[in-house]
C-alpha cells in the first residue's frame, strides 16, 4: 500500500498545489470516518486503517507547520500543534473503546481545516 500511496499522492500532488493538496487529503480522510460513523457495523480492520490514515495525515501536517523553518505565524503553529495533538490523542481513544460518535470531532476538525486551507489559495 505505501508504494501505491505514494505514487496517487504524487498523481494528485501534480494538478493541485500544496495547500489544495493537503485540503483533498483531509477531506478524503474525513469522508473515510464519515462513511465509517453513518453505516457503523464495526470493522476493527478497517476502522483502524481509517484511523492511521488520519493520523499519519496529521503527524505530517502538524510536523511540518510547527517546524522552525516554516514561515506561519507562531500562534497559528501553536493552534495546529496543538490540533495535532488533540487529532493523535482522540485517534488512540477511539481505537482503545471503538464508538461512531467519537468520529465526529475528527471529521469535523479535518473539514474545517480543508475548508481554510481551500480559501487561502495555492501561494502567498
Amino acid at each position: 500500500m505505501n508504494g501505491y500511496g505514494a505514487s496517487a499522492y504524487q498523481r494528485v500532488q501534480t494538478t493541485l498545489g500544496p495547500r489544495q493538496l493537503e485540503a483533498h487529503l483531509l477531506l478524503k480522510a474525513a469522508a473515510q470516518l464519515q462513511s465509517f460513523k453513518d453505516n457503523w457495523s464495526y470493522d476493527a480492520e478497517a476502522v483502524a486503517e481509517a484511523l492511521t490514515l488520519n493520523r499519519k495525515l496529521w503527524t505530517i501536517l502538524g510536523t511540518s507547520a510547527t517546524e522552525d523553518s516554516n514561515p506561519l505565524p507562531a500562534e497559528l503553529k501553536e493552534n495546529i500543534g496543538n490540533l495535532t495533538v488533540f487529532v493523535l490523542k482522540r485517534t488512540l481513544e477511539i481505537m482503545d473503546d471503538p464508538s461512531p460518535e467519537k468520529l465526529s470531532a475528527l471529521i469535523t476538525i479535518n473539514r474545517s481545516l480543508a475548508q481554510g486551507l481551500r480559501g487561502q489559495g495555492d501561494e502567498e
